[in-house]
């Protein structure tokens, strides 16, 4: 059951990663035609939470039980994570944005050991370690001043605040009042698109962008279809099957087999987009699935195997 379980977290890891892929070249094109980068987050945020906003009243319970959760949710794991990387997104590459991005999993698991002190499978450890050595492939660090500095700063922040986005997904599921995750995302993405609406300032939009179409790769698309496929499929399709993957897997592992948003949303942008990658841009993406295979082949210490006397001062001090 158990590997059932893990076999069944993975897929929707995997699932969800080619999702959240996606975002970055249907977004750039609005973005490149001429809508503001903070409007597309608030247009991604919002749509999503209209389409779960009857999720959110049939979990309704969640405002009294996690309200504490629900706010972390929105405030970092929904508004920051988007506000930040489609910041990046407009000043340096689709890839390189997501990439820095993704750093995310290797803070995630230094929170883990050093904050939550946790142990932290060695698998995970080492797929970290590889998926980082990728990331600075694809991104070129030795060839960083080329980069947009405050490109490359919004996209360390995107990659804070996803790493909690593992932290808030995962919270909870240990105990006896777990929180439905599926009422997690649909409040947090009402709080994300209310606290976007201060920041984005929607009034402000030019509404005549999304009646027109957008460039991608050349091909002429409408506008309203690349918004939908962000909001349907790269927002709230993604953000469901990522949180469902965290709670059968663990954060770290997720965190790691994550990184393979990077390496789809930079082939994406190299098909679509016509951003083409480098020699050693190719070995980092290499890298990173090495990596993600390396995370969620770990095996954690099963319970059984810990010291009975470890065991005894944890429960007497729960």
């Amino acid at each position: 059951m158990q590997a059932t379980g893990k076999n069944a977290g993975l897929g929707l890891a995997l699932v969800s990663a080619f999702a959240f892929g996606g975002s970055g070249v249907a977004a750039k094109p609005l973005i490149e035609a001429g809508l503001d980068p903070l409007h597309m987050v608030w247009l991604r945020v919002a749509g999503a939470a209209l389409v779960l906003s009857p999720l959110a009243w049939r979990h309704r319970d969640l405002v009294r039980r996690k309200p504490a959760l629900l706010a972390g949710f929105g405030l970092v794991a929904v508004a920051g994570v988007q506000a930040f990387y489609f910041a990046s997104l407009s000043r340096i590459p689709v890839g390189v944005a997501l990439l820095l991005e993704y750093l995310g999993p290797a803070l995630l698991l230094g929170w883990i050991r050093f904050v939550q002190r946790k142990p932290v499978t060695r698998g995970a450890a080492a797929g970290a370690a590889v998926a980082v050595v990728g990331l600075a492939c694809v991104v070129e660090i030795w060839a960083g001043l080329s980069l947009d500095l405050l490109g490359v700063l919004f996209g360390l922040a995107a990659a804070c605040c996803q790493a909690f986005y593992f932290v808030f997904a995962d919270q909870g599921a240990d105990g006896d009042d777990v929180p439905d995750p599926l009422g997690v995302i649909a409040y947090g993405m009402i709080i994300g698109a209310l606290v976007m609406t201060v920041i984005a300032r929607p009034w402000e939009i030019d509404w005549q962008v999304l009646e027109g179409q957008a460039s991608v790769g050349g091909t002429m698309v409408p506008a309203l279809v690349l918004l939908g496929w962000v909001v349907l499929i790269a927002t709230v399709f993604a953000y469901l099957t990522g949180v469902v993957s965290v709670r059968k897997l663990s954060p770290q592992v997720a965190g790691v087999v994550a990184c393979l948003e990077a390496v789809v949303a930079t082939v994406f942008a190299w098909i679509l987009l016509g951003e083409h990658l480098s020699t050693w841009q190719i070995v980092g993406g290499g890298l990173v699935l090495g990596g993600a295979f390396i995370a969620q082949s770990s095996r954690p210490t099963p319970p059984a195997a810990a010291d009975p006397a470890v065991l005894d001062r944890e429960t007497a001090t729960a």
